[in-house]
């Protein structure tokens, strides 16, 4: 692991960076506007509205890219971000905060873009289980960090904003300075949705349906444990244990992946989540050590299902369509992950705070009916890695 971390030391050190934000303003916003008497449905189009720009950002960012290169089109979106947060400490209206969420939707997308790419470009098939492992244990963290850095803020006013904005100007850092060389020039193309849905069918439905159930957990986890009576300090060691279960589980599930079957991998995680998803419908009120047992045991699973869909898709597509590749996952997570929030928040609002896992559940259930079928063999082109010295088979020194 600690060889493939210093294979792309500036990519997981700004995604670190940019996690963190994003985890600490999820959390924020769920618990501030509870506070508020918002409904969970608001909520969760609060949440929806900034994986509704990850789609958008989506397109945005494989242009911007195209034109201007990996690292300009990754300041100009960061600045655009660090503007947007700034501005929601400037108005006290909800449907403003929603519309700026959705600007930051699309500047994150193509930061993503950037680094998915350049990540996947420069890594060898036999290695991108590990690299996209770490990618995601990066991811983990940060959002765990941004998660539990609420507890700083116990009177919930607006300095997390500046938090946030902070975070993601200090992303910009390792990027701007990296001395690693870019990923090769990308020739102007569109988005092409039939060729990679054609090509990787299963991976892109677990992205979408990873997307619903990730995004649900980050919008609406804080307000089931709001309803499970639980405290702000219970709460946010709640959501942090999810995640650093998923963190802690990434090394081992992409080194697993490398190895196995990734497709039957999927699947098997799938099972697993809806077993432990059906133990949260409301049928027993559990202690708040069990329940800290569930959320570690949910987190293994889907949060690492992310990067094992990736990992599939791009094991069946050649180096010049890696951008392209990026642009098209991100939109189907975002998709989902736009859905989810709004599902999962209305039947909350109609069925209560357990529908939650309900409708995880029930999403896992469709994964695993999904992955049964027989997929595509792994295309059997390499890589261009001529771009990539330091690739994580040869580690920089």
């Amino acid at each position: 692991m600690i060889s493939t971390l210093g294979s792309f030391p500036s990519l997981y050190l700004a995604t670190l960076l940019m996690l963190a934000s994003t985890g600490l303003f999820n959390t924020y916003i769920a618990l501030k506007l509870s506070a508020d008497s918002v409904s969970a449905f608001w909520i969760g189009t609060m949440i929806s509205a900034y994986y509704l720009g990850l789609v958008f950002g989506a397109r945005v960012g494989h242009r911007l890219i195209i034109r201007v290169g990996h690292i300009r089109a990754c300041a100009a979106a960061a600045v655009l971000s660090i503007c947007s947060v700034l501005a929601q400490s400037l108005f006290d209206s909800l449907p403003i905060w929603i519309a700026l969420r959705l600007i930051v939707g699309v500047a994150m997308s193509v930061q993503y873009i950037v680094i998915e790419s350049w990540l996947h470009e420069q890594t060898e098939n036999s290695h991108r289980g590990r690299v996209m492992s770490v990618y995601m244990v990066m991811s983990g963290c940060g959002t765990a960090l941004g998660q539990l850095a609420i507890t700083l803020y116990p009177t919930l006013d607006l300095r997390p904003l500046i938090f946030v904005a902070l975070c993601q100007a200090l992303s910009l850092l390792p990027m701007v300075l990296t001395q690693r060389k870019l990923p090769i020039a990308q020739l102007p193309a569109p988005v092409d949705f039939p060729y990679f849905f054609k090509i990787a069918p299963q991976a892109l439905f677990t992205v979408f349906l990873a997307g619903n159930i990730s995004a649900s957990f980050y919008g609406l986890a804080a307000v089931f444990a709001v309803g499970q009576g639980l405290s702000t300090a219970q709460i946010a060691l709640y959501t942090a244990t999810s995640v650093i279960a998923g963190l802690m589980a990434q090394w081992p599930m992409g080194w697993l992946s490398d190895r196995v079957d990734r497709a039957k991998l999927i699947r098997n995680n799938a099972i697993v989540f809806t077993c432990i998803a059906l133990l949260m419908w409301g049928w027993i009120d559990w202690p708040y050590w069990t329940m800290l047992i569930f959320a570690a045991g949910f987190g293994v699973i889907q949060f690492t299902f992310y990067a094992l869909a990736s990992g599939l898709a791009n094991d069946r597509v050649s180096p010049d369509k890696r951008v392209g590749l990026a642009a098209v996952v991100l939109m189907t997570y975002g998709v989902g992950a736009t859905i989810g929030p709004m599902v999962a928040g209305a039947l909350m609002r109609a069925g209560g705070v357990n529908m939650l896992y309900v409708f995880s559940s029930v999403c896992a259930l469709t994964l695993v009916m999904l992955m049964w079928r027989r997929h595509a063999p792994v295309s059997t082109s390499a890589p261009n890695t001529s771009n990539a010295p330091n690739s994580p088979s040869e580690p920089k020194s």
